[in-house]
């Protein structure tokens, strides 16, 4: 037997996504469970994969196995693909294993063509439908198959679906329809015909009249679709590998469009927007499914207890239509909830009063509902408490500590519109009503807001740059907030009073007008608009879904993970997101920002000095500053390691450039203004990044390492004597020997005693190591271990140091490197676990050899990329160290890389006893 492309439904059962993807997947589990869902076939992701090697070229044996699965279709339904007299119509239907909503093609009714129009409207005795369902055939098809799948790109507007959708209202207008519904059977019959003249005119060849020919063109298109410019952008956004294709289902119609008796709709067994568990979704009667994803039309609400706003008023719920319908998918969500064990995306289609499924898969969400769906889920024992922490990807936590619209100002500021609240949080961003406009904006440093009447798929771009978007149509399973959910952006769609004029770029509310360029703040969460830049707030804090989250992460991993922090402030926000110590305390940011003048003047003084009782007295005028600043965080951390770094910049960053500075330190010196310009000079370095900085400071002044060891050292003693905990861990960076950590360390060990006298104390607890941040000291951990208490890899320098790059200098080419996949991702963003991560492991393999227990951690920017800190869970590293605002990030990935590890050690199998007695005797024996 040849390999097996083509799969029913029923035969899916137990396939993985990989073969059928997540929709294959999803009906054949429906199937399994007996739930009604129209027969089909999936047509697998190797084929599409196939597709593109053989140049268009299907593999050999898959036109067979497709039609064999067509007439087992034709067997279940009782009807017969393009039979004149009882014709079977399909859809074909795109199903990547990982959820890509709007991206890729659907085209419905296929199989309609002059031979079988009339045998439908004979047997369904419904003229209206059959000519409403080939028009949208038609709309759908020449768009998808003839237009997009062939590679033209029309001008904006001049595409064969918006000249077909100018053709429908101008019919509408000539018979005073106002919705598509009021046209007759005679009028959609009259349409058809004119939709067949123009997409001849536009595409320079007739719309295929054949069954055979329309179902090839529908697969191949959306196999094309696959490699389409908006799934593309697309993956590359959400990290999706190309290799992966897109599987095929084809499925027998079922319709929506027949009648009042009739509906299509979208649903979710929880709100995605929020994560409350009710039954949430939205439907249209006599209409098909693209007419609710598309925005096109406001639905209306599943049901009343999730009834949004109050544009929905007088739509009535299917609750209310059609409750024996409703009940019975009411029945069907629940069952599919714990059947997957999460959230689910479905899609039905209400055929005649009878209910069909039409897709399961695994709903897409924002930060907030994921949270609140895996702690409920837990809590109701659906779900384990690793599996609960896995349903929670890293940027979904950190949409909640993005920032919220200030109640306060909100008060006080001025209203526009309000609409449906499908992705929360707050923007604030200037309009812009094109996703290439959004582009070329946001490229220039610009925070914006989408602003469009509804958006498509093309817009996928803009939507991923913009601060928020914001929509006049569509309902809250329209494209814009399937798109936004799954982003975490901030969104509101379906704002009735917005009227937007892509030609003059304004939008109207109620009679005000607002031009592109002007600003507008969204809280997505209450769904309002206001004019102008409103105040944000962080309220991720206080909020009962994400502490209990978060204490299930710290209840599995073992990762310790503690701050880069250098003021009291955000040591104490760092301790509120759960950070339980310092990794990284920056002694030179006190000469930054706030209350620096008068440090940095005594800095520079130092700097500037020519003789060693110059640098002296400038560093007892030094001492009271950074002691206080060291003593005022470590009291904040109370108790918890504080990992204070030496002065590590290189010392010409310090030097003013203006010239009434360097008088004013010329005069505070006692020198002429010529010789401190003469001093500045000789400080000047070629490449200062490995110059005369860090330990090599305190090596050729000592005086200056002394002064640091003393302000931390007291700072502590203080503390202690007040009945305070302080933990100081002194670091000492640029190491690249051990006689270097020997010398600095030998000041520690003289001045420890002196400070211990001073203040009567027995001892000062503290830990004296090093910052491995060049590769030679990973090399050499061994022998530096010998003398450092603890290593930090500073993995900013390491990366630099390691690629060769630099860090202040890789905009110019890393982008065009990983644009040409000449390396994955930027190291500097992504620890390079290959071969950065070879040096940090023979770093600590080498270094806890020399000293059992020796404690390591990380305080680059690494310390709160999600896969770097798995990365340091699976070498061993005790802690990591990241921003404030990265903390819980790290607590996630931590948690997330016991799950990981665990999920490894059950796949791998357990060595016999015997085999393993085998395996020692080898090993004996080769040693022999």
């Amino acid at each position: 037997m040849g390999t097996k492309y083509v799969y029913t439904f029923s035969e899916g059962y137990g396939k993985s996504k990989n073969l059928l993807g997540g929709k294959g997947v999803g009906l054949a589990e429906m199937a399994h469970l007996k739930i009604p869902i129209p027969p089909g076939f999936t047509i697998t992701t190797e084929v599409c994969n196939l597709f593109y090697e053989n140049k268009g070229r299907y593999p050999q044996g898959l036109k067979e196995q497709v039609y064999k699965s067509l007439r087992k279709m034709e067997t279940a339904t009782g009807m017969k693909f393009g039979d004149p007299k009882n014709p079977l119509l399909c859809s074909a239907r795109s199903g990547a294993r990982k959820s890509m909503p709007g991206m890729m093609e659907t085209v419905l009714n296929i199989g309609l063509t002059s031979k079988t129009i009339a045998g439908m409207i004979e047997k369904t005795k419904n003229p209206r439908f059959v000519w409403d369902s080939y028009r949208r055939l038609m709309q759908m098809y020449s768009d998808v198959v003839m237009e997009k799948a062939e590679g033209i790109e029309p001008a904006e507007g001049m595409g064969v679906r918006q000249q077909l959708e100018r053709e429908l209202a101008a019919m509408k207008k000539r018979r005073n329809a106002q919705q598509d519904v009021d046209l007759t059977s005679d009028d959609l019959a009259e349409l058809a015909e004119i939709y067949k003249a123009k997409v001849k005119q536009v595409l320079g060849k007739p719309f295929p009249d054949n069954a055979d020919e329309q179902l090839w063109g529908a697969i191949g298109a959306v196999f094309k679709s696959w490699n389409g410019k908006r799934a593309v952008s697309y993956r590359r956004i959400e990290g999706i590998p190309d290799e992966w294709g897109t599987a095929v289902n084809v499925q027998a119609m079922v319709f929506g469009n027949m009648g009042e008796n009739s509906a299509t709709g979208v649903a979710f067994t929880r709100n995605p927007a929020t994560g409350e568990n009710k039954f949430y979704g939205e439907w249209l009667p006599n209409a098909q499914g693209e007419d609710v994803v598309a925005g096109i039309r406001t639905p209306n609400p599943i049901n009343e207890e999730t009834r949004q706003t109050d544009d929905t008023h007088g739509h009535p719920s299917l609750e209310k239509a059609m409750p024996k319908a409703y009940v019975e998918l009411k029945k069907i969500r629940q069952r599919l909830e714990n059947h997957f064990k999460d959230m689910q995306d479905l899609e039905f289609t209400i055929q005649d009063g009878h209910v069909w499924m039409l897709q399961t898969r695994t709903g897409k969400r924002n930060g907030p509902a994921a949270v609140r769906m895996a702690v409920e889920m837990y809590k109701s024992k659906m779900i384990s408490s690793a599996e609960a922490v896995t349903r929670v990807t890293p940027s979904q936590l950190d949409e909640l500590l993005h920032p919220m619209v200030d109640p306060k100002a909100e008060a006080s500021a001025e209203f526009l519109t309000k609409g449906l609240p499908a992705g929360p949080g707050g923007a604030v961003g200037q309009i812009v009503f094109t996703a290439e406009e959004a582009v070329k904006w946001a490229g220039e440093g610009k925070k914006i807001v989408l602003v469009r009447e509804e958006t498509n798929p093309e817009d996928v771009e803009g939507m991923r740059v913009a601060q928020g978007i914001l929509t006049a149509r569509g309902g809250m399973t329209s494209h814009a907030a399937l798109v936004a959910r799954g982003w975490g952006k901030c969104c509101i769609v379906g704002a009735g009073s917005l009227h937007v004029d892509i030609k003059q770029r304004t939008m109207n509310v109620d009679g005000k007008v607002l031009r592109e360029g002007d600003v507008i703040t969204l809280n997505g969460t209450a769904g309002r608009v206001y004019k102008g830049a409103l105040a944000m707030i962080s309220g991720a804090e206080d909020d009962k879904y994400f502490i209990a989250f978060m204490k299930m992460c710290d209840s599995l991993r073992r990762l310790k993970i503690r701050t880069n922090a250098e003021t009291p402030k955000d040591a104490a926000k760092a301790i509120q997101f759960g950070a339980e110590g310092i990794g990284l305390f920056r002694t030179e940011h006190m000469f930054y920002g706030e209350n620096s003048d008068q440090p940095l003047f005594h800095l520079r003084k130092m700097i500037l000095s020519d003789s060693e009782k110059e640098r002296r007295a400038a560093l007892n005028d030094l001492f009271p500053f950074v002691k206080s600043d060291i003593k005022k965080t470590m009291e904040v951390m109370a108790g918890r390691p504080v990992t204070i770094r030496f002065l590590d910049p290189p010392l010409h960053e310090f030097v003013p450039e203006s010239p009434q500075e360097r008088q004013r330190l010329a005069e505070s010196l006692n020198i002429s203004i010529d010789k401190l310009n003469s001093r500045a000079e000789i400080l000047h370095e070629t490449n200062p990044m490995m110059g005369h900085r860090g330990v090599r400071l305190g090596i050729t002044y000592p005086e200056v390492s002394e002064m640091q060891i003393r302000a931390i050292l007291e700072a502590a003693a203080e503390l202690i004597k007040a009945g305070k905990k302080a933990l100081p861990e002194i670091m000492i960076p640029v190491v690249c020997d051990k006689a270097e950590i020997s010398h600095q360390a030998q000041l520690v060990k003289n001045i420890y005693p002196e400070v211990c006298a001073k203040y009567n104390l027995k001892k000062i607890p503290h830990m004296v190591g090093t910052m491995i941040e060049i590769p030679r000291a990973a090399l050499l951990a061994d022998k530096i271990a010998e003398e450092a208490e603890f290593f930090s890899f500073g993995t900013n320098d390491l990366t630099q140091m390691t690629y060769g790059f630099s860090r202040d200098d890789v905009g110019a080419f890393v982008p065009e490197y990983v644009g040409r996949k000449i390396i994955p991702v930027d190291p500097f963003q992504v620890l390079d676990q290959e071969g950065v991560g070879q040096l940090i492991a023979m770093g600590i393999e080498r270094g806890r050899k020399a000293r059992p227990g020796l404690k390591v951690g990380i305080c680059g920017e690494h310390g709160g990329e999600p896969s770097s800190v798995m990365f340091c869970h699976r070498v061993g590293m005790d802690y990591v160290s990241c921003s404030p605002y990265r903390v819980p990030i790290a607590r996630l990935a931590a948690a997330q890389a016991v799950v990981e590890e665990k999920a490894a050690a059950k796949k791998t199998p357990k060595k016999s006893a015997a085999k393993k007695k085998t395996v020692k005797k080898k090993i004996k024996n080769k040693r022999k």
